[in-house]
């Protein structure tokens, strides 16, 4: 379960006069996606979706609200009075640069993340760049629990071939096309067993057909998790209405900058779906209708 408290995110940028002024990228975002869902989220560009996606991660402290996942903090806000980094230092202050070493390669939350430029290592091989992602996941665990090269390479060609890469373990990124590159950065993801994945974009830089595959993938490997302990919980940024409704549980509709909750459209068509339902090209028109309308305040579709 990921849940999200009145989630805010401000920047301080410096205008073309040198001044500095303030930004509010995310304001005031509450929302619980529970486990085994896919949920979308969308809006105008700039309207700090993605931002929103790396607060999730962890990659960015909220400078108001919370992110729990099964209950556990991801990461504090940001102190920002006197009073607040007072506090901050005293909590913290028996944390040592030798506790740091200890505790910082170990994942705190099984999370994922796949980027739009796929941020697969461009010197590694295909198994290279998985089996690195094992060595990282397991990092600070005891050597009795750590696996074996030999078992993280059989992992590596295990899911390599659930994602349709099969003899390329040994291409590098530069030799695949761009859909196979994205297979990769799935491939990876899923090889460290993470609970929730983070998508920013995933398929916006392949063409048509390949993402389709892509999507058709990504549900049936996520559609495998459903039945074990661990049903995995997917969060994906796209501007692509018909990716959003097609995959998701969920569609959660982000308002220009700064970014809230606009509407959030439940996706109640049964799966497996296709792409031509009249319920589902129903509800990207009714999506689409919002964004229009953000972006031209003006809409001839009823909301």
């Amino acid at each position: 379960m990921i849940e999200a408290r009145g989630i805010g995110k401000f920047f301080s940028v410096v205008n073309d006069k040198g001044l500095a002024e303030g930004l509010t990228a995310v304001l005031n975002v509450s929302l619980a996606i529970p486990d085994g869902r896919i949920v979308s989220l969308v809006g105008p560009s700039g309207c700090g979706k993605s931002t929103f996606l790396e607060i999730l991660a962890g990659l960015q402290a909220p400078s108001d609200g919370e992110i729990r996942i099964d209950g556990k903090l991801v990461l504090e806000p940001l102190p920002s009075t006197r009073r607040e980094m007072e506090e901050y230092k005293r909590r913290y202050r028996f944390i040592s640069p030798l506790a740091n070493g200890v505790f910082r390669d170990r994942p705190k939350h099984d999370i994922a993340m796949i980027f739009q430029d796929y941020a697969v290592f461009p010197w590694m091989t295909a198994m290279q760049n998985i089996v690195f992602a094992l060595k990282l996941r397991s990092a600070g665990k005891g050597r009795s629990e750590r696996p074996s090269r030999a078992r993280m390479a059989e992992k590596a060609r295990f899911h390599l071939g659930r994602v349709g890469l099969a003899g390329a373990e040994n291409k590098y990124p530069s030799q695949l096309s761009g859909g196979m590159r994205q297979r990769l950065a799935l491939a990876r993801a899923l090889a460290v067993e993470p609970k929730i994945i983070l998508m920013d974009e995933p398929f916006a830089a392949v063409d048509a057909l390949a993402r389709e595959k892509l999507q058709d993938d990504l549900l049936r490997l996520w559609g495998e998790t459903l039945e074990s302990p661990r049903p995995v919980i997917i969060v994906m940024v796209t501007h692509d209405v018909s990716e959003a409704v097609y995959l998701s549980d969920e569609v959660i509709v982000f308002s220009p900058c700064p970014g809230t909750i606009r509407n959030r459209i439940p996706v109640d068509i049964p799966r497996p779906r296709a792409r031509t339902d009249p319920a589902g090209i129903e509800l990207q028109e009714r999506v689409f209708a919002m964004l229009q309308y953000d972006i031209n305040q003006e809409s001839e579709y009823t909301i």
